[in-house]
């Protein structure tokens, strides 16, 4: 819901430089609003656009590198062909890599074509918060929205997204509801102006709570703890036999793969890997996804958990190495 929010302010912005109000004209006449994103995006964006009504046919999938990152040449020709409104979506932080677009020459680049720029930032957007891995954010404040989840990094409860807007009458343009049974004022901030539901719970409690407990450094801490164990993790588990690292973490995530004892080959290793993953969570050890990056089965590791120490990792590890020997 927090990409829901921003992409719908988005929509507003985007029609608004046409001269099409949508929150009264509606979509059914109006131009198509295309949205440019990375093939590799979260289906939160594919979902959002759904229920937006602008339809997942005016999804454009811009190629990528091989990490997840659009590359520059693939946008501008994407943008010149699409021509009338369009929302440009970067990624902070890949799903499956953890890589981070470079904004400072997709943002400018975007906005030259009058695209308004979303930045996806699940649990990348958080880097901006530490000086070891600030960098990766450089040239992301000059987008127009940005969405970050709470329930990861934060480790509050699990529905909890923040949306961030720049164009604040467009975010509330395309939210703000009346009724007469409603009470209502002007002198304080009324958050069903602001976000789609009516009866939402105060999830700024507890994000109010933790940012508290932990503060600045506390966070800094516990964002840099969780990079360090991922790699570590993916290091050590890569030093074991029959498995290959498919990406060291960039920030909190990484990718294995496990290859079965001779004869093995790519649809051998696809059924093994997933074989391991489901040993893994059996030992009650650890929990990792499965995912599939460039058409391979792979281990997607994710470190987020305050609590997680290396003690942790080291545990993880050796459930590793168990589910492969038991399946020598």
């Amino acid at each position: 819901m927090a990409n829901t929010t921003c992409l719908a302010a988005a929509r507003n912005g985007v029609l608004k430089q046409i001269g099409w109000d949508v929150e009264t004209a509606g979509l059914a006449s109006a131009p198509p609003v295309h949205v440019l994103c990375p093939e590799s995006r979260h289906n939160s964006i594919d979902r959002s656009v759904r229920f937006l009504g602008m339809g997942s046919l005016q999804l454009v999938q811009v190629p990528c590198d091989r990490e997840g990152r659009i590359l520059p040449h693939e946008l501008r020709r994407a943008l010149l062909e699409h021509k009338g409104p369009k929302i440009v979506c970067l990624q902070a932080g890949d799903i499956n890599t953890g890589a981070f677009d470079d904004f400072t020459t997709l943002i400018p680049l975007a906005h030259q074509h009058s695209a308004w720029v979303h930045v996806d930032g699940a649990f990348g957007l958080w880097a901006a918060a530490t000086p070891t891995y600030r960098s990766l954010m450089d040239g992301a404040d000059h987008a127009d929205s940005w969405s970050v989840d709470g329930h990861k990094w934060l480790n509050v409860p699990y529905d909890c997204g923040y949306s961030f807007v720049r164009d604040a009458s467009a975010l509330r343009n395309s939210m703000a509801n009346t009724a007469s049974y409603l009470s209502y004022s002007t002198a304080a901030r009324d958050q069903i102006d602001w976000n789609p539901e009516l009866s939402r719970r105060a999830r700024g409690i507890p994000t109010y709570a933790a940012l508290r407990q932990l503060g600045k450094q506390g966070i800094v801490d516990l964002i840099d703890r969780c990079c360090a164990h991922a790699k570590s993790l993916v290091e050590q588990a890569g030093k074991l036999p029959r498995v290959e690292v498919l990406h060291l973490p960039t920030l909190n995530q990484g990718l294995l793969r496990f290859h079965a004892p001779q004869p093995s080959d790519d649809k051998t290793d696809d059924t093994y890997t997933d074989r391991i993953i489901h040993a893994v969570w059996k030992s009650g050890e650890a929990f990792f996804s499965g995912t599939t990056w460039h058409g391979r089965r792979a281990m997607r590791v994710s470190v987020c958990n305050w609590r997680t120490s290396e003690s942790d990792v080291s545990r993880a590890v050796a459930a590793i190495a168990a589910a492969l020997n038991a399946e020598k």
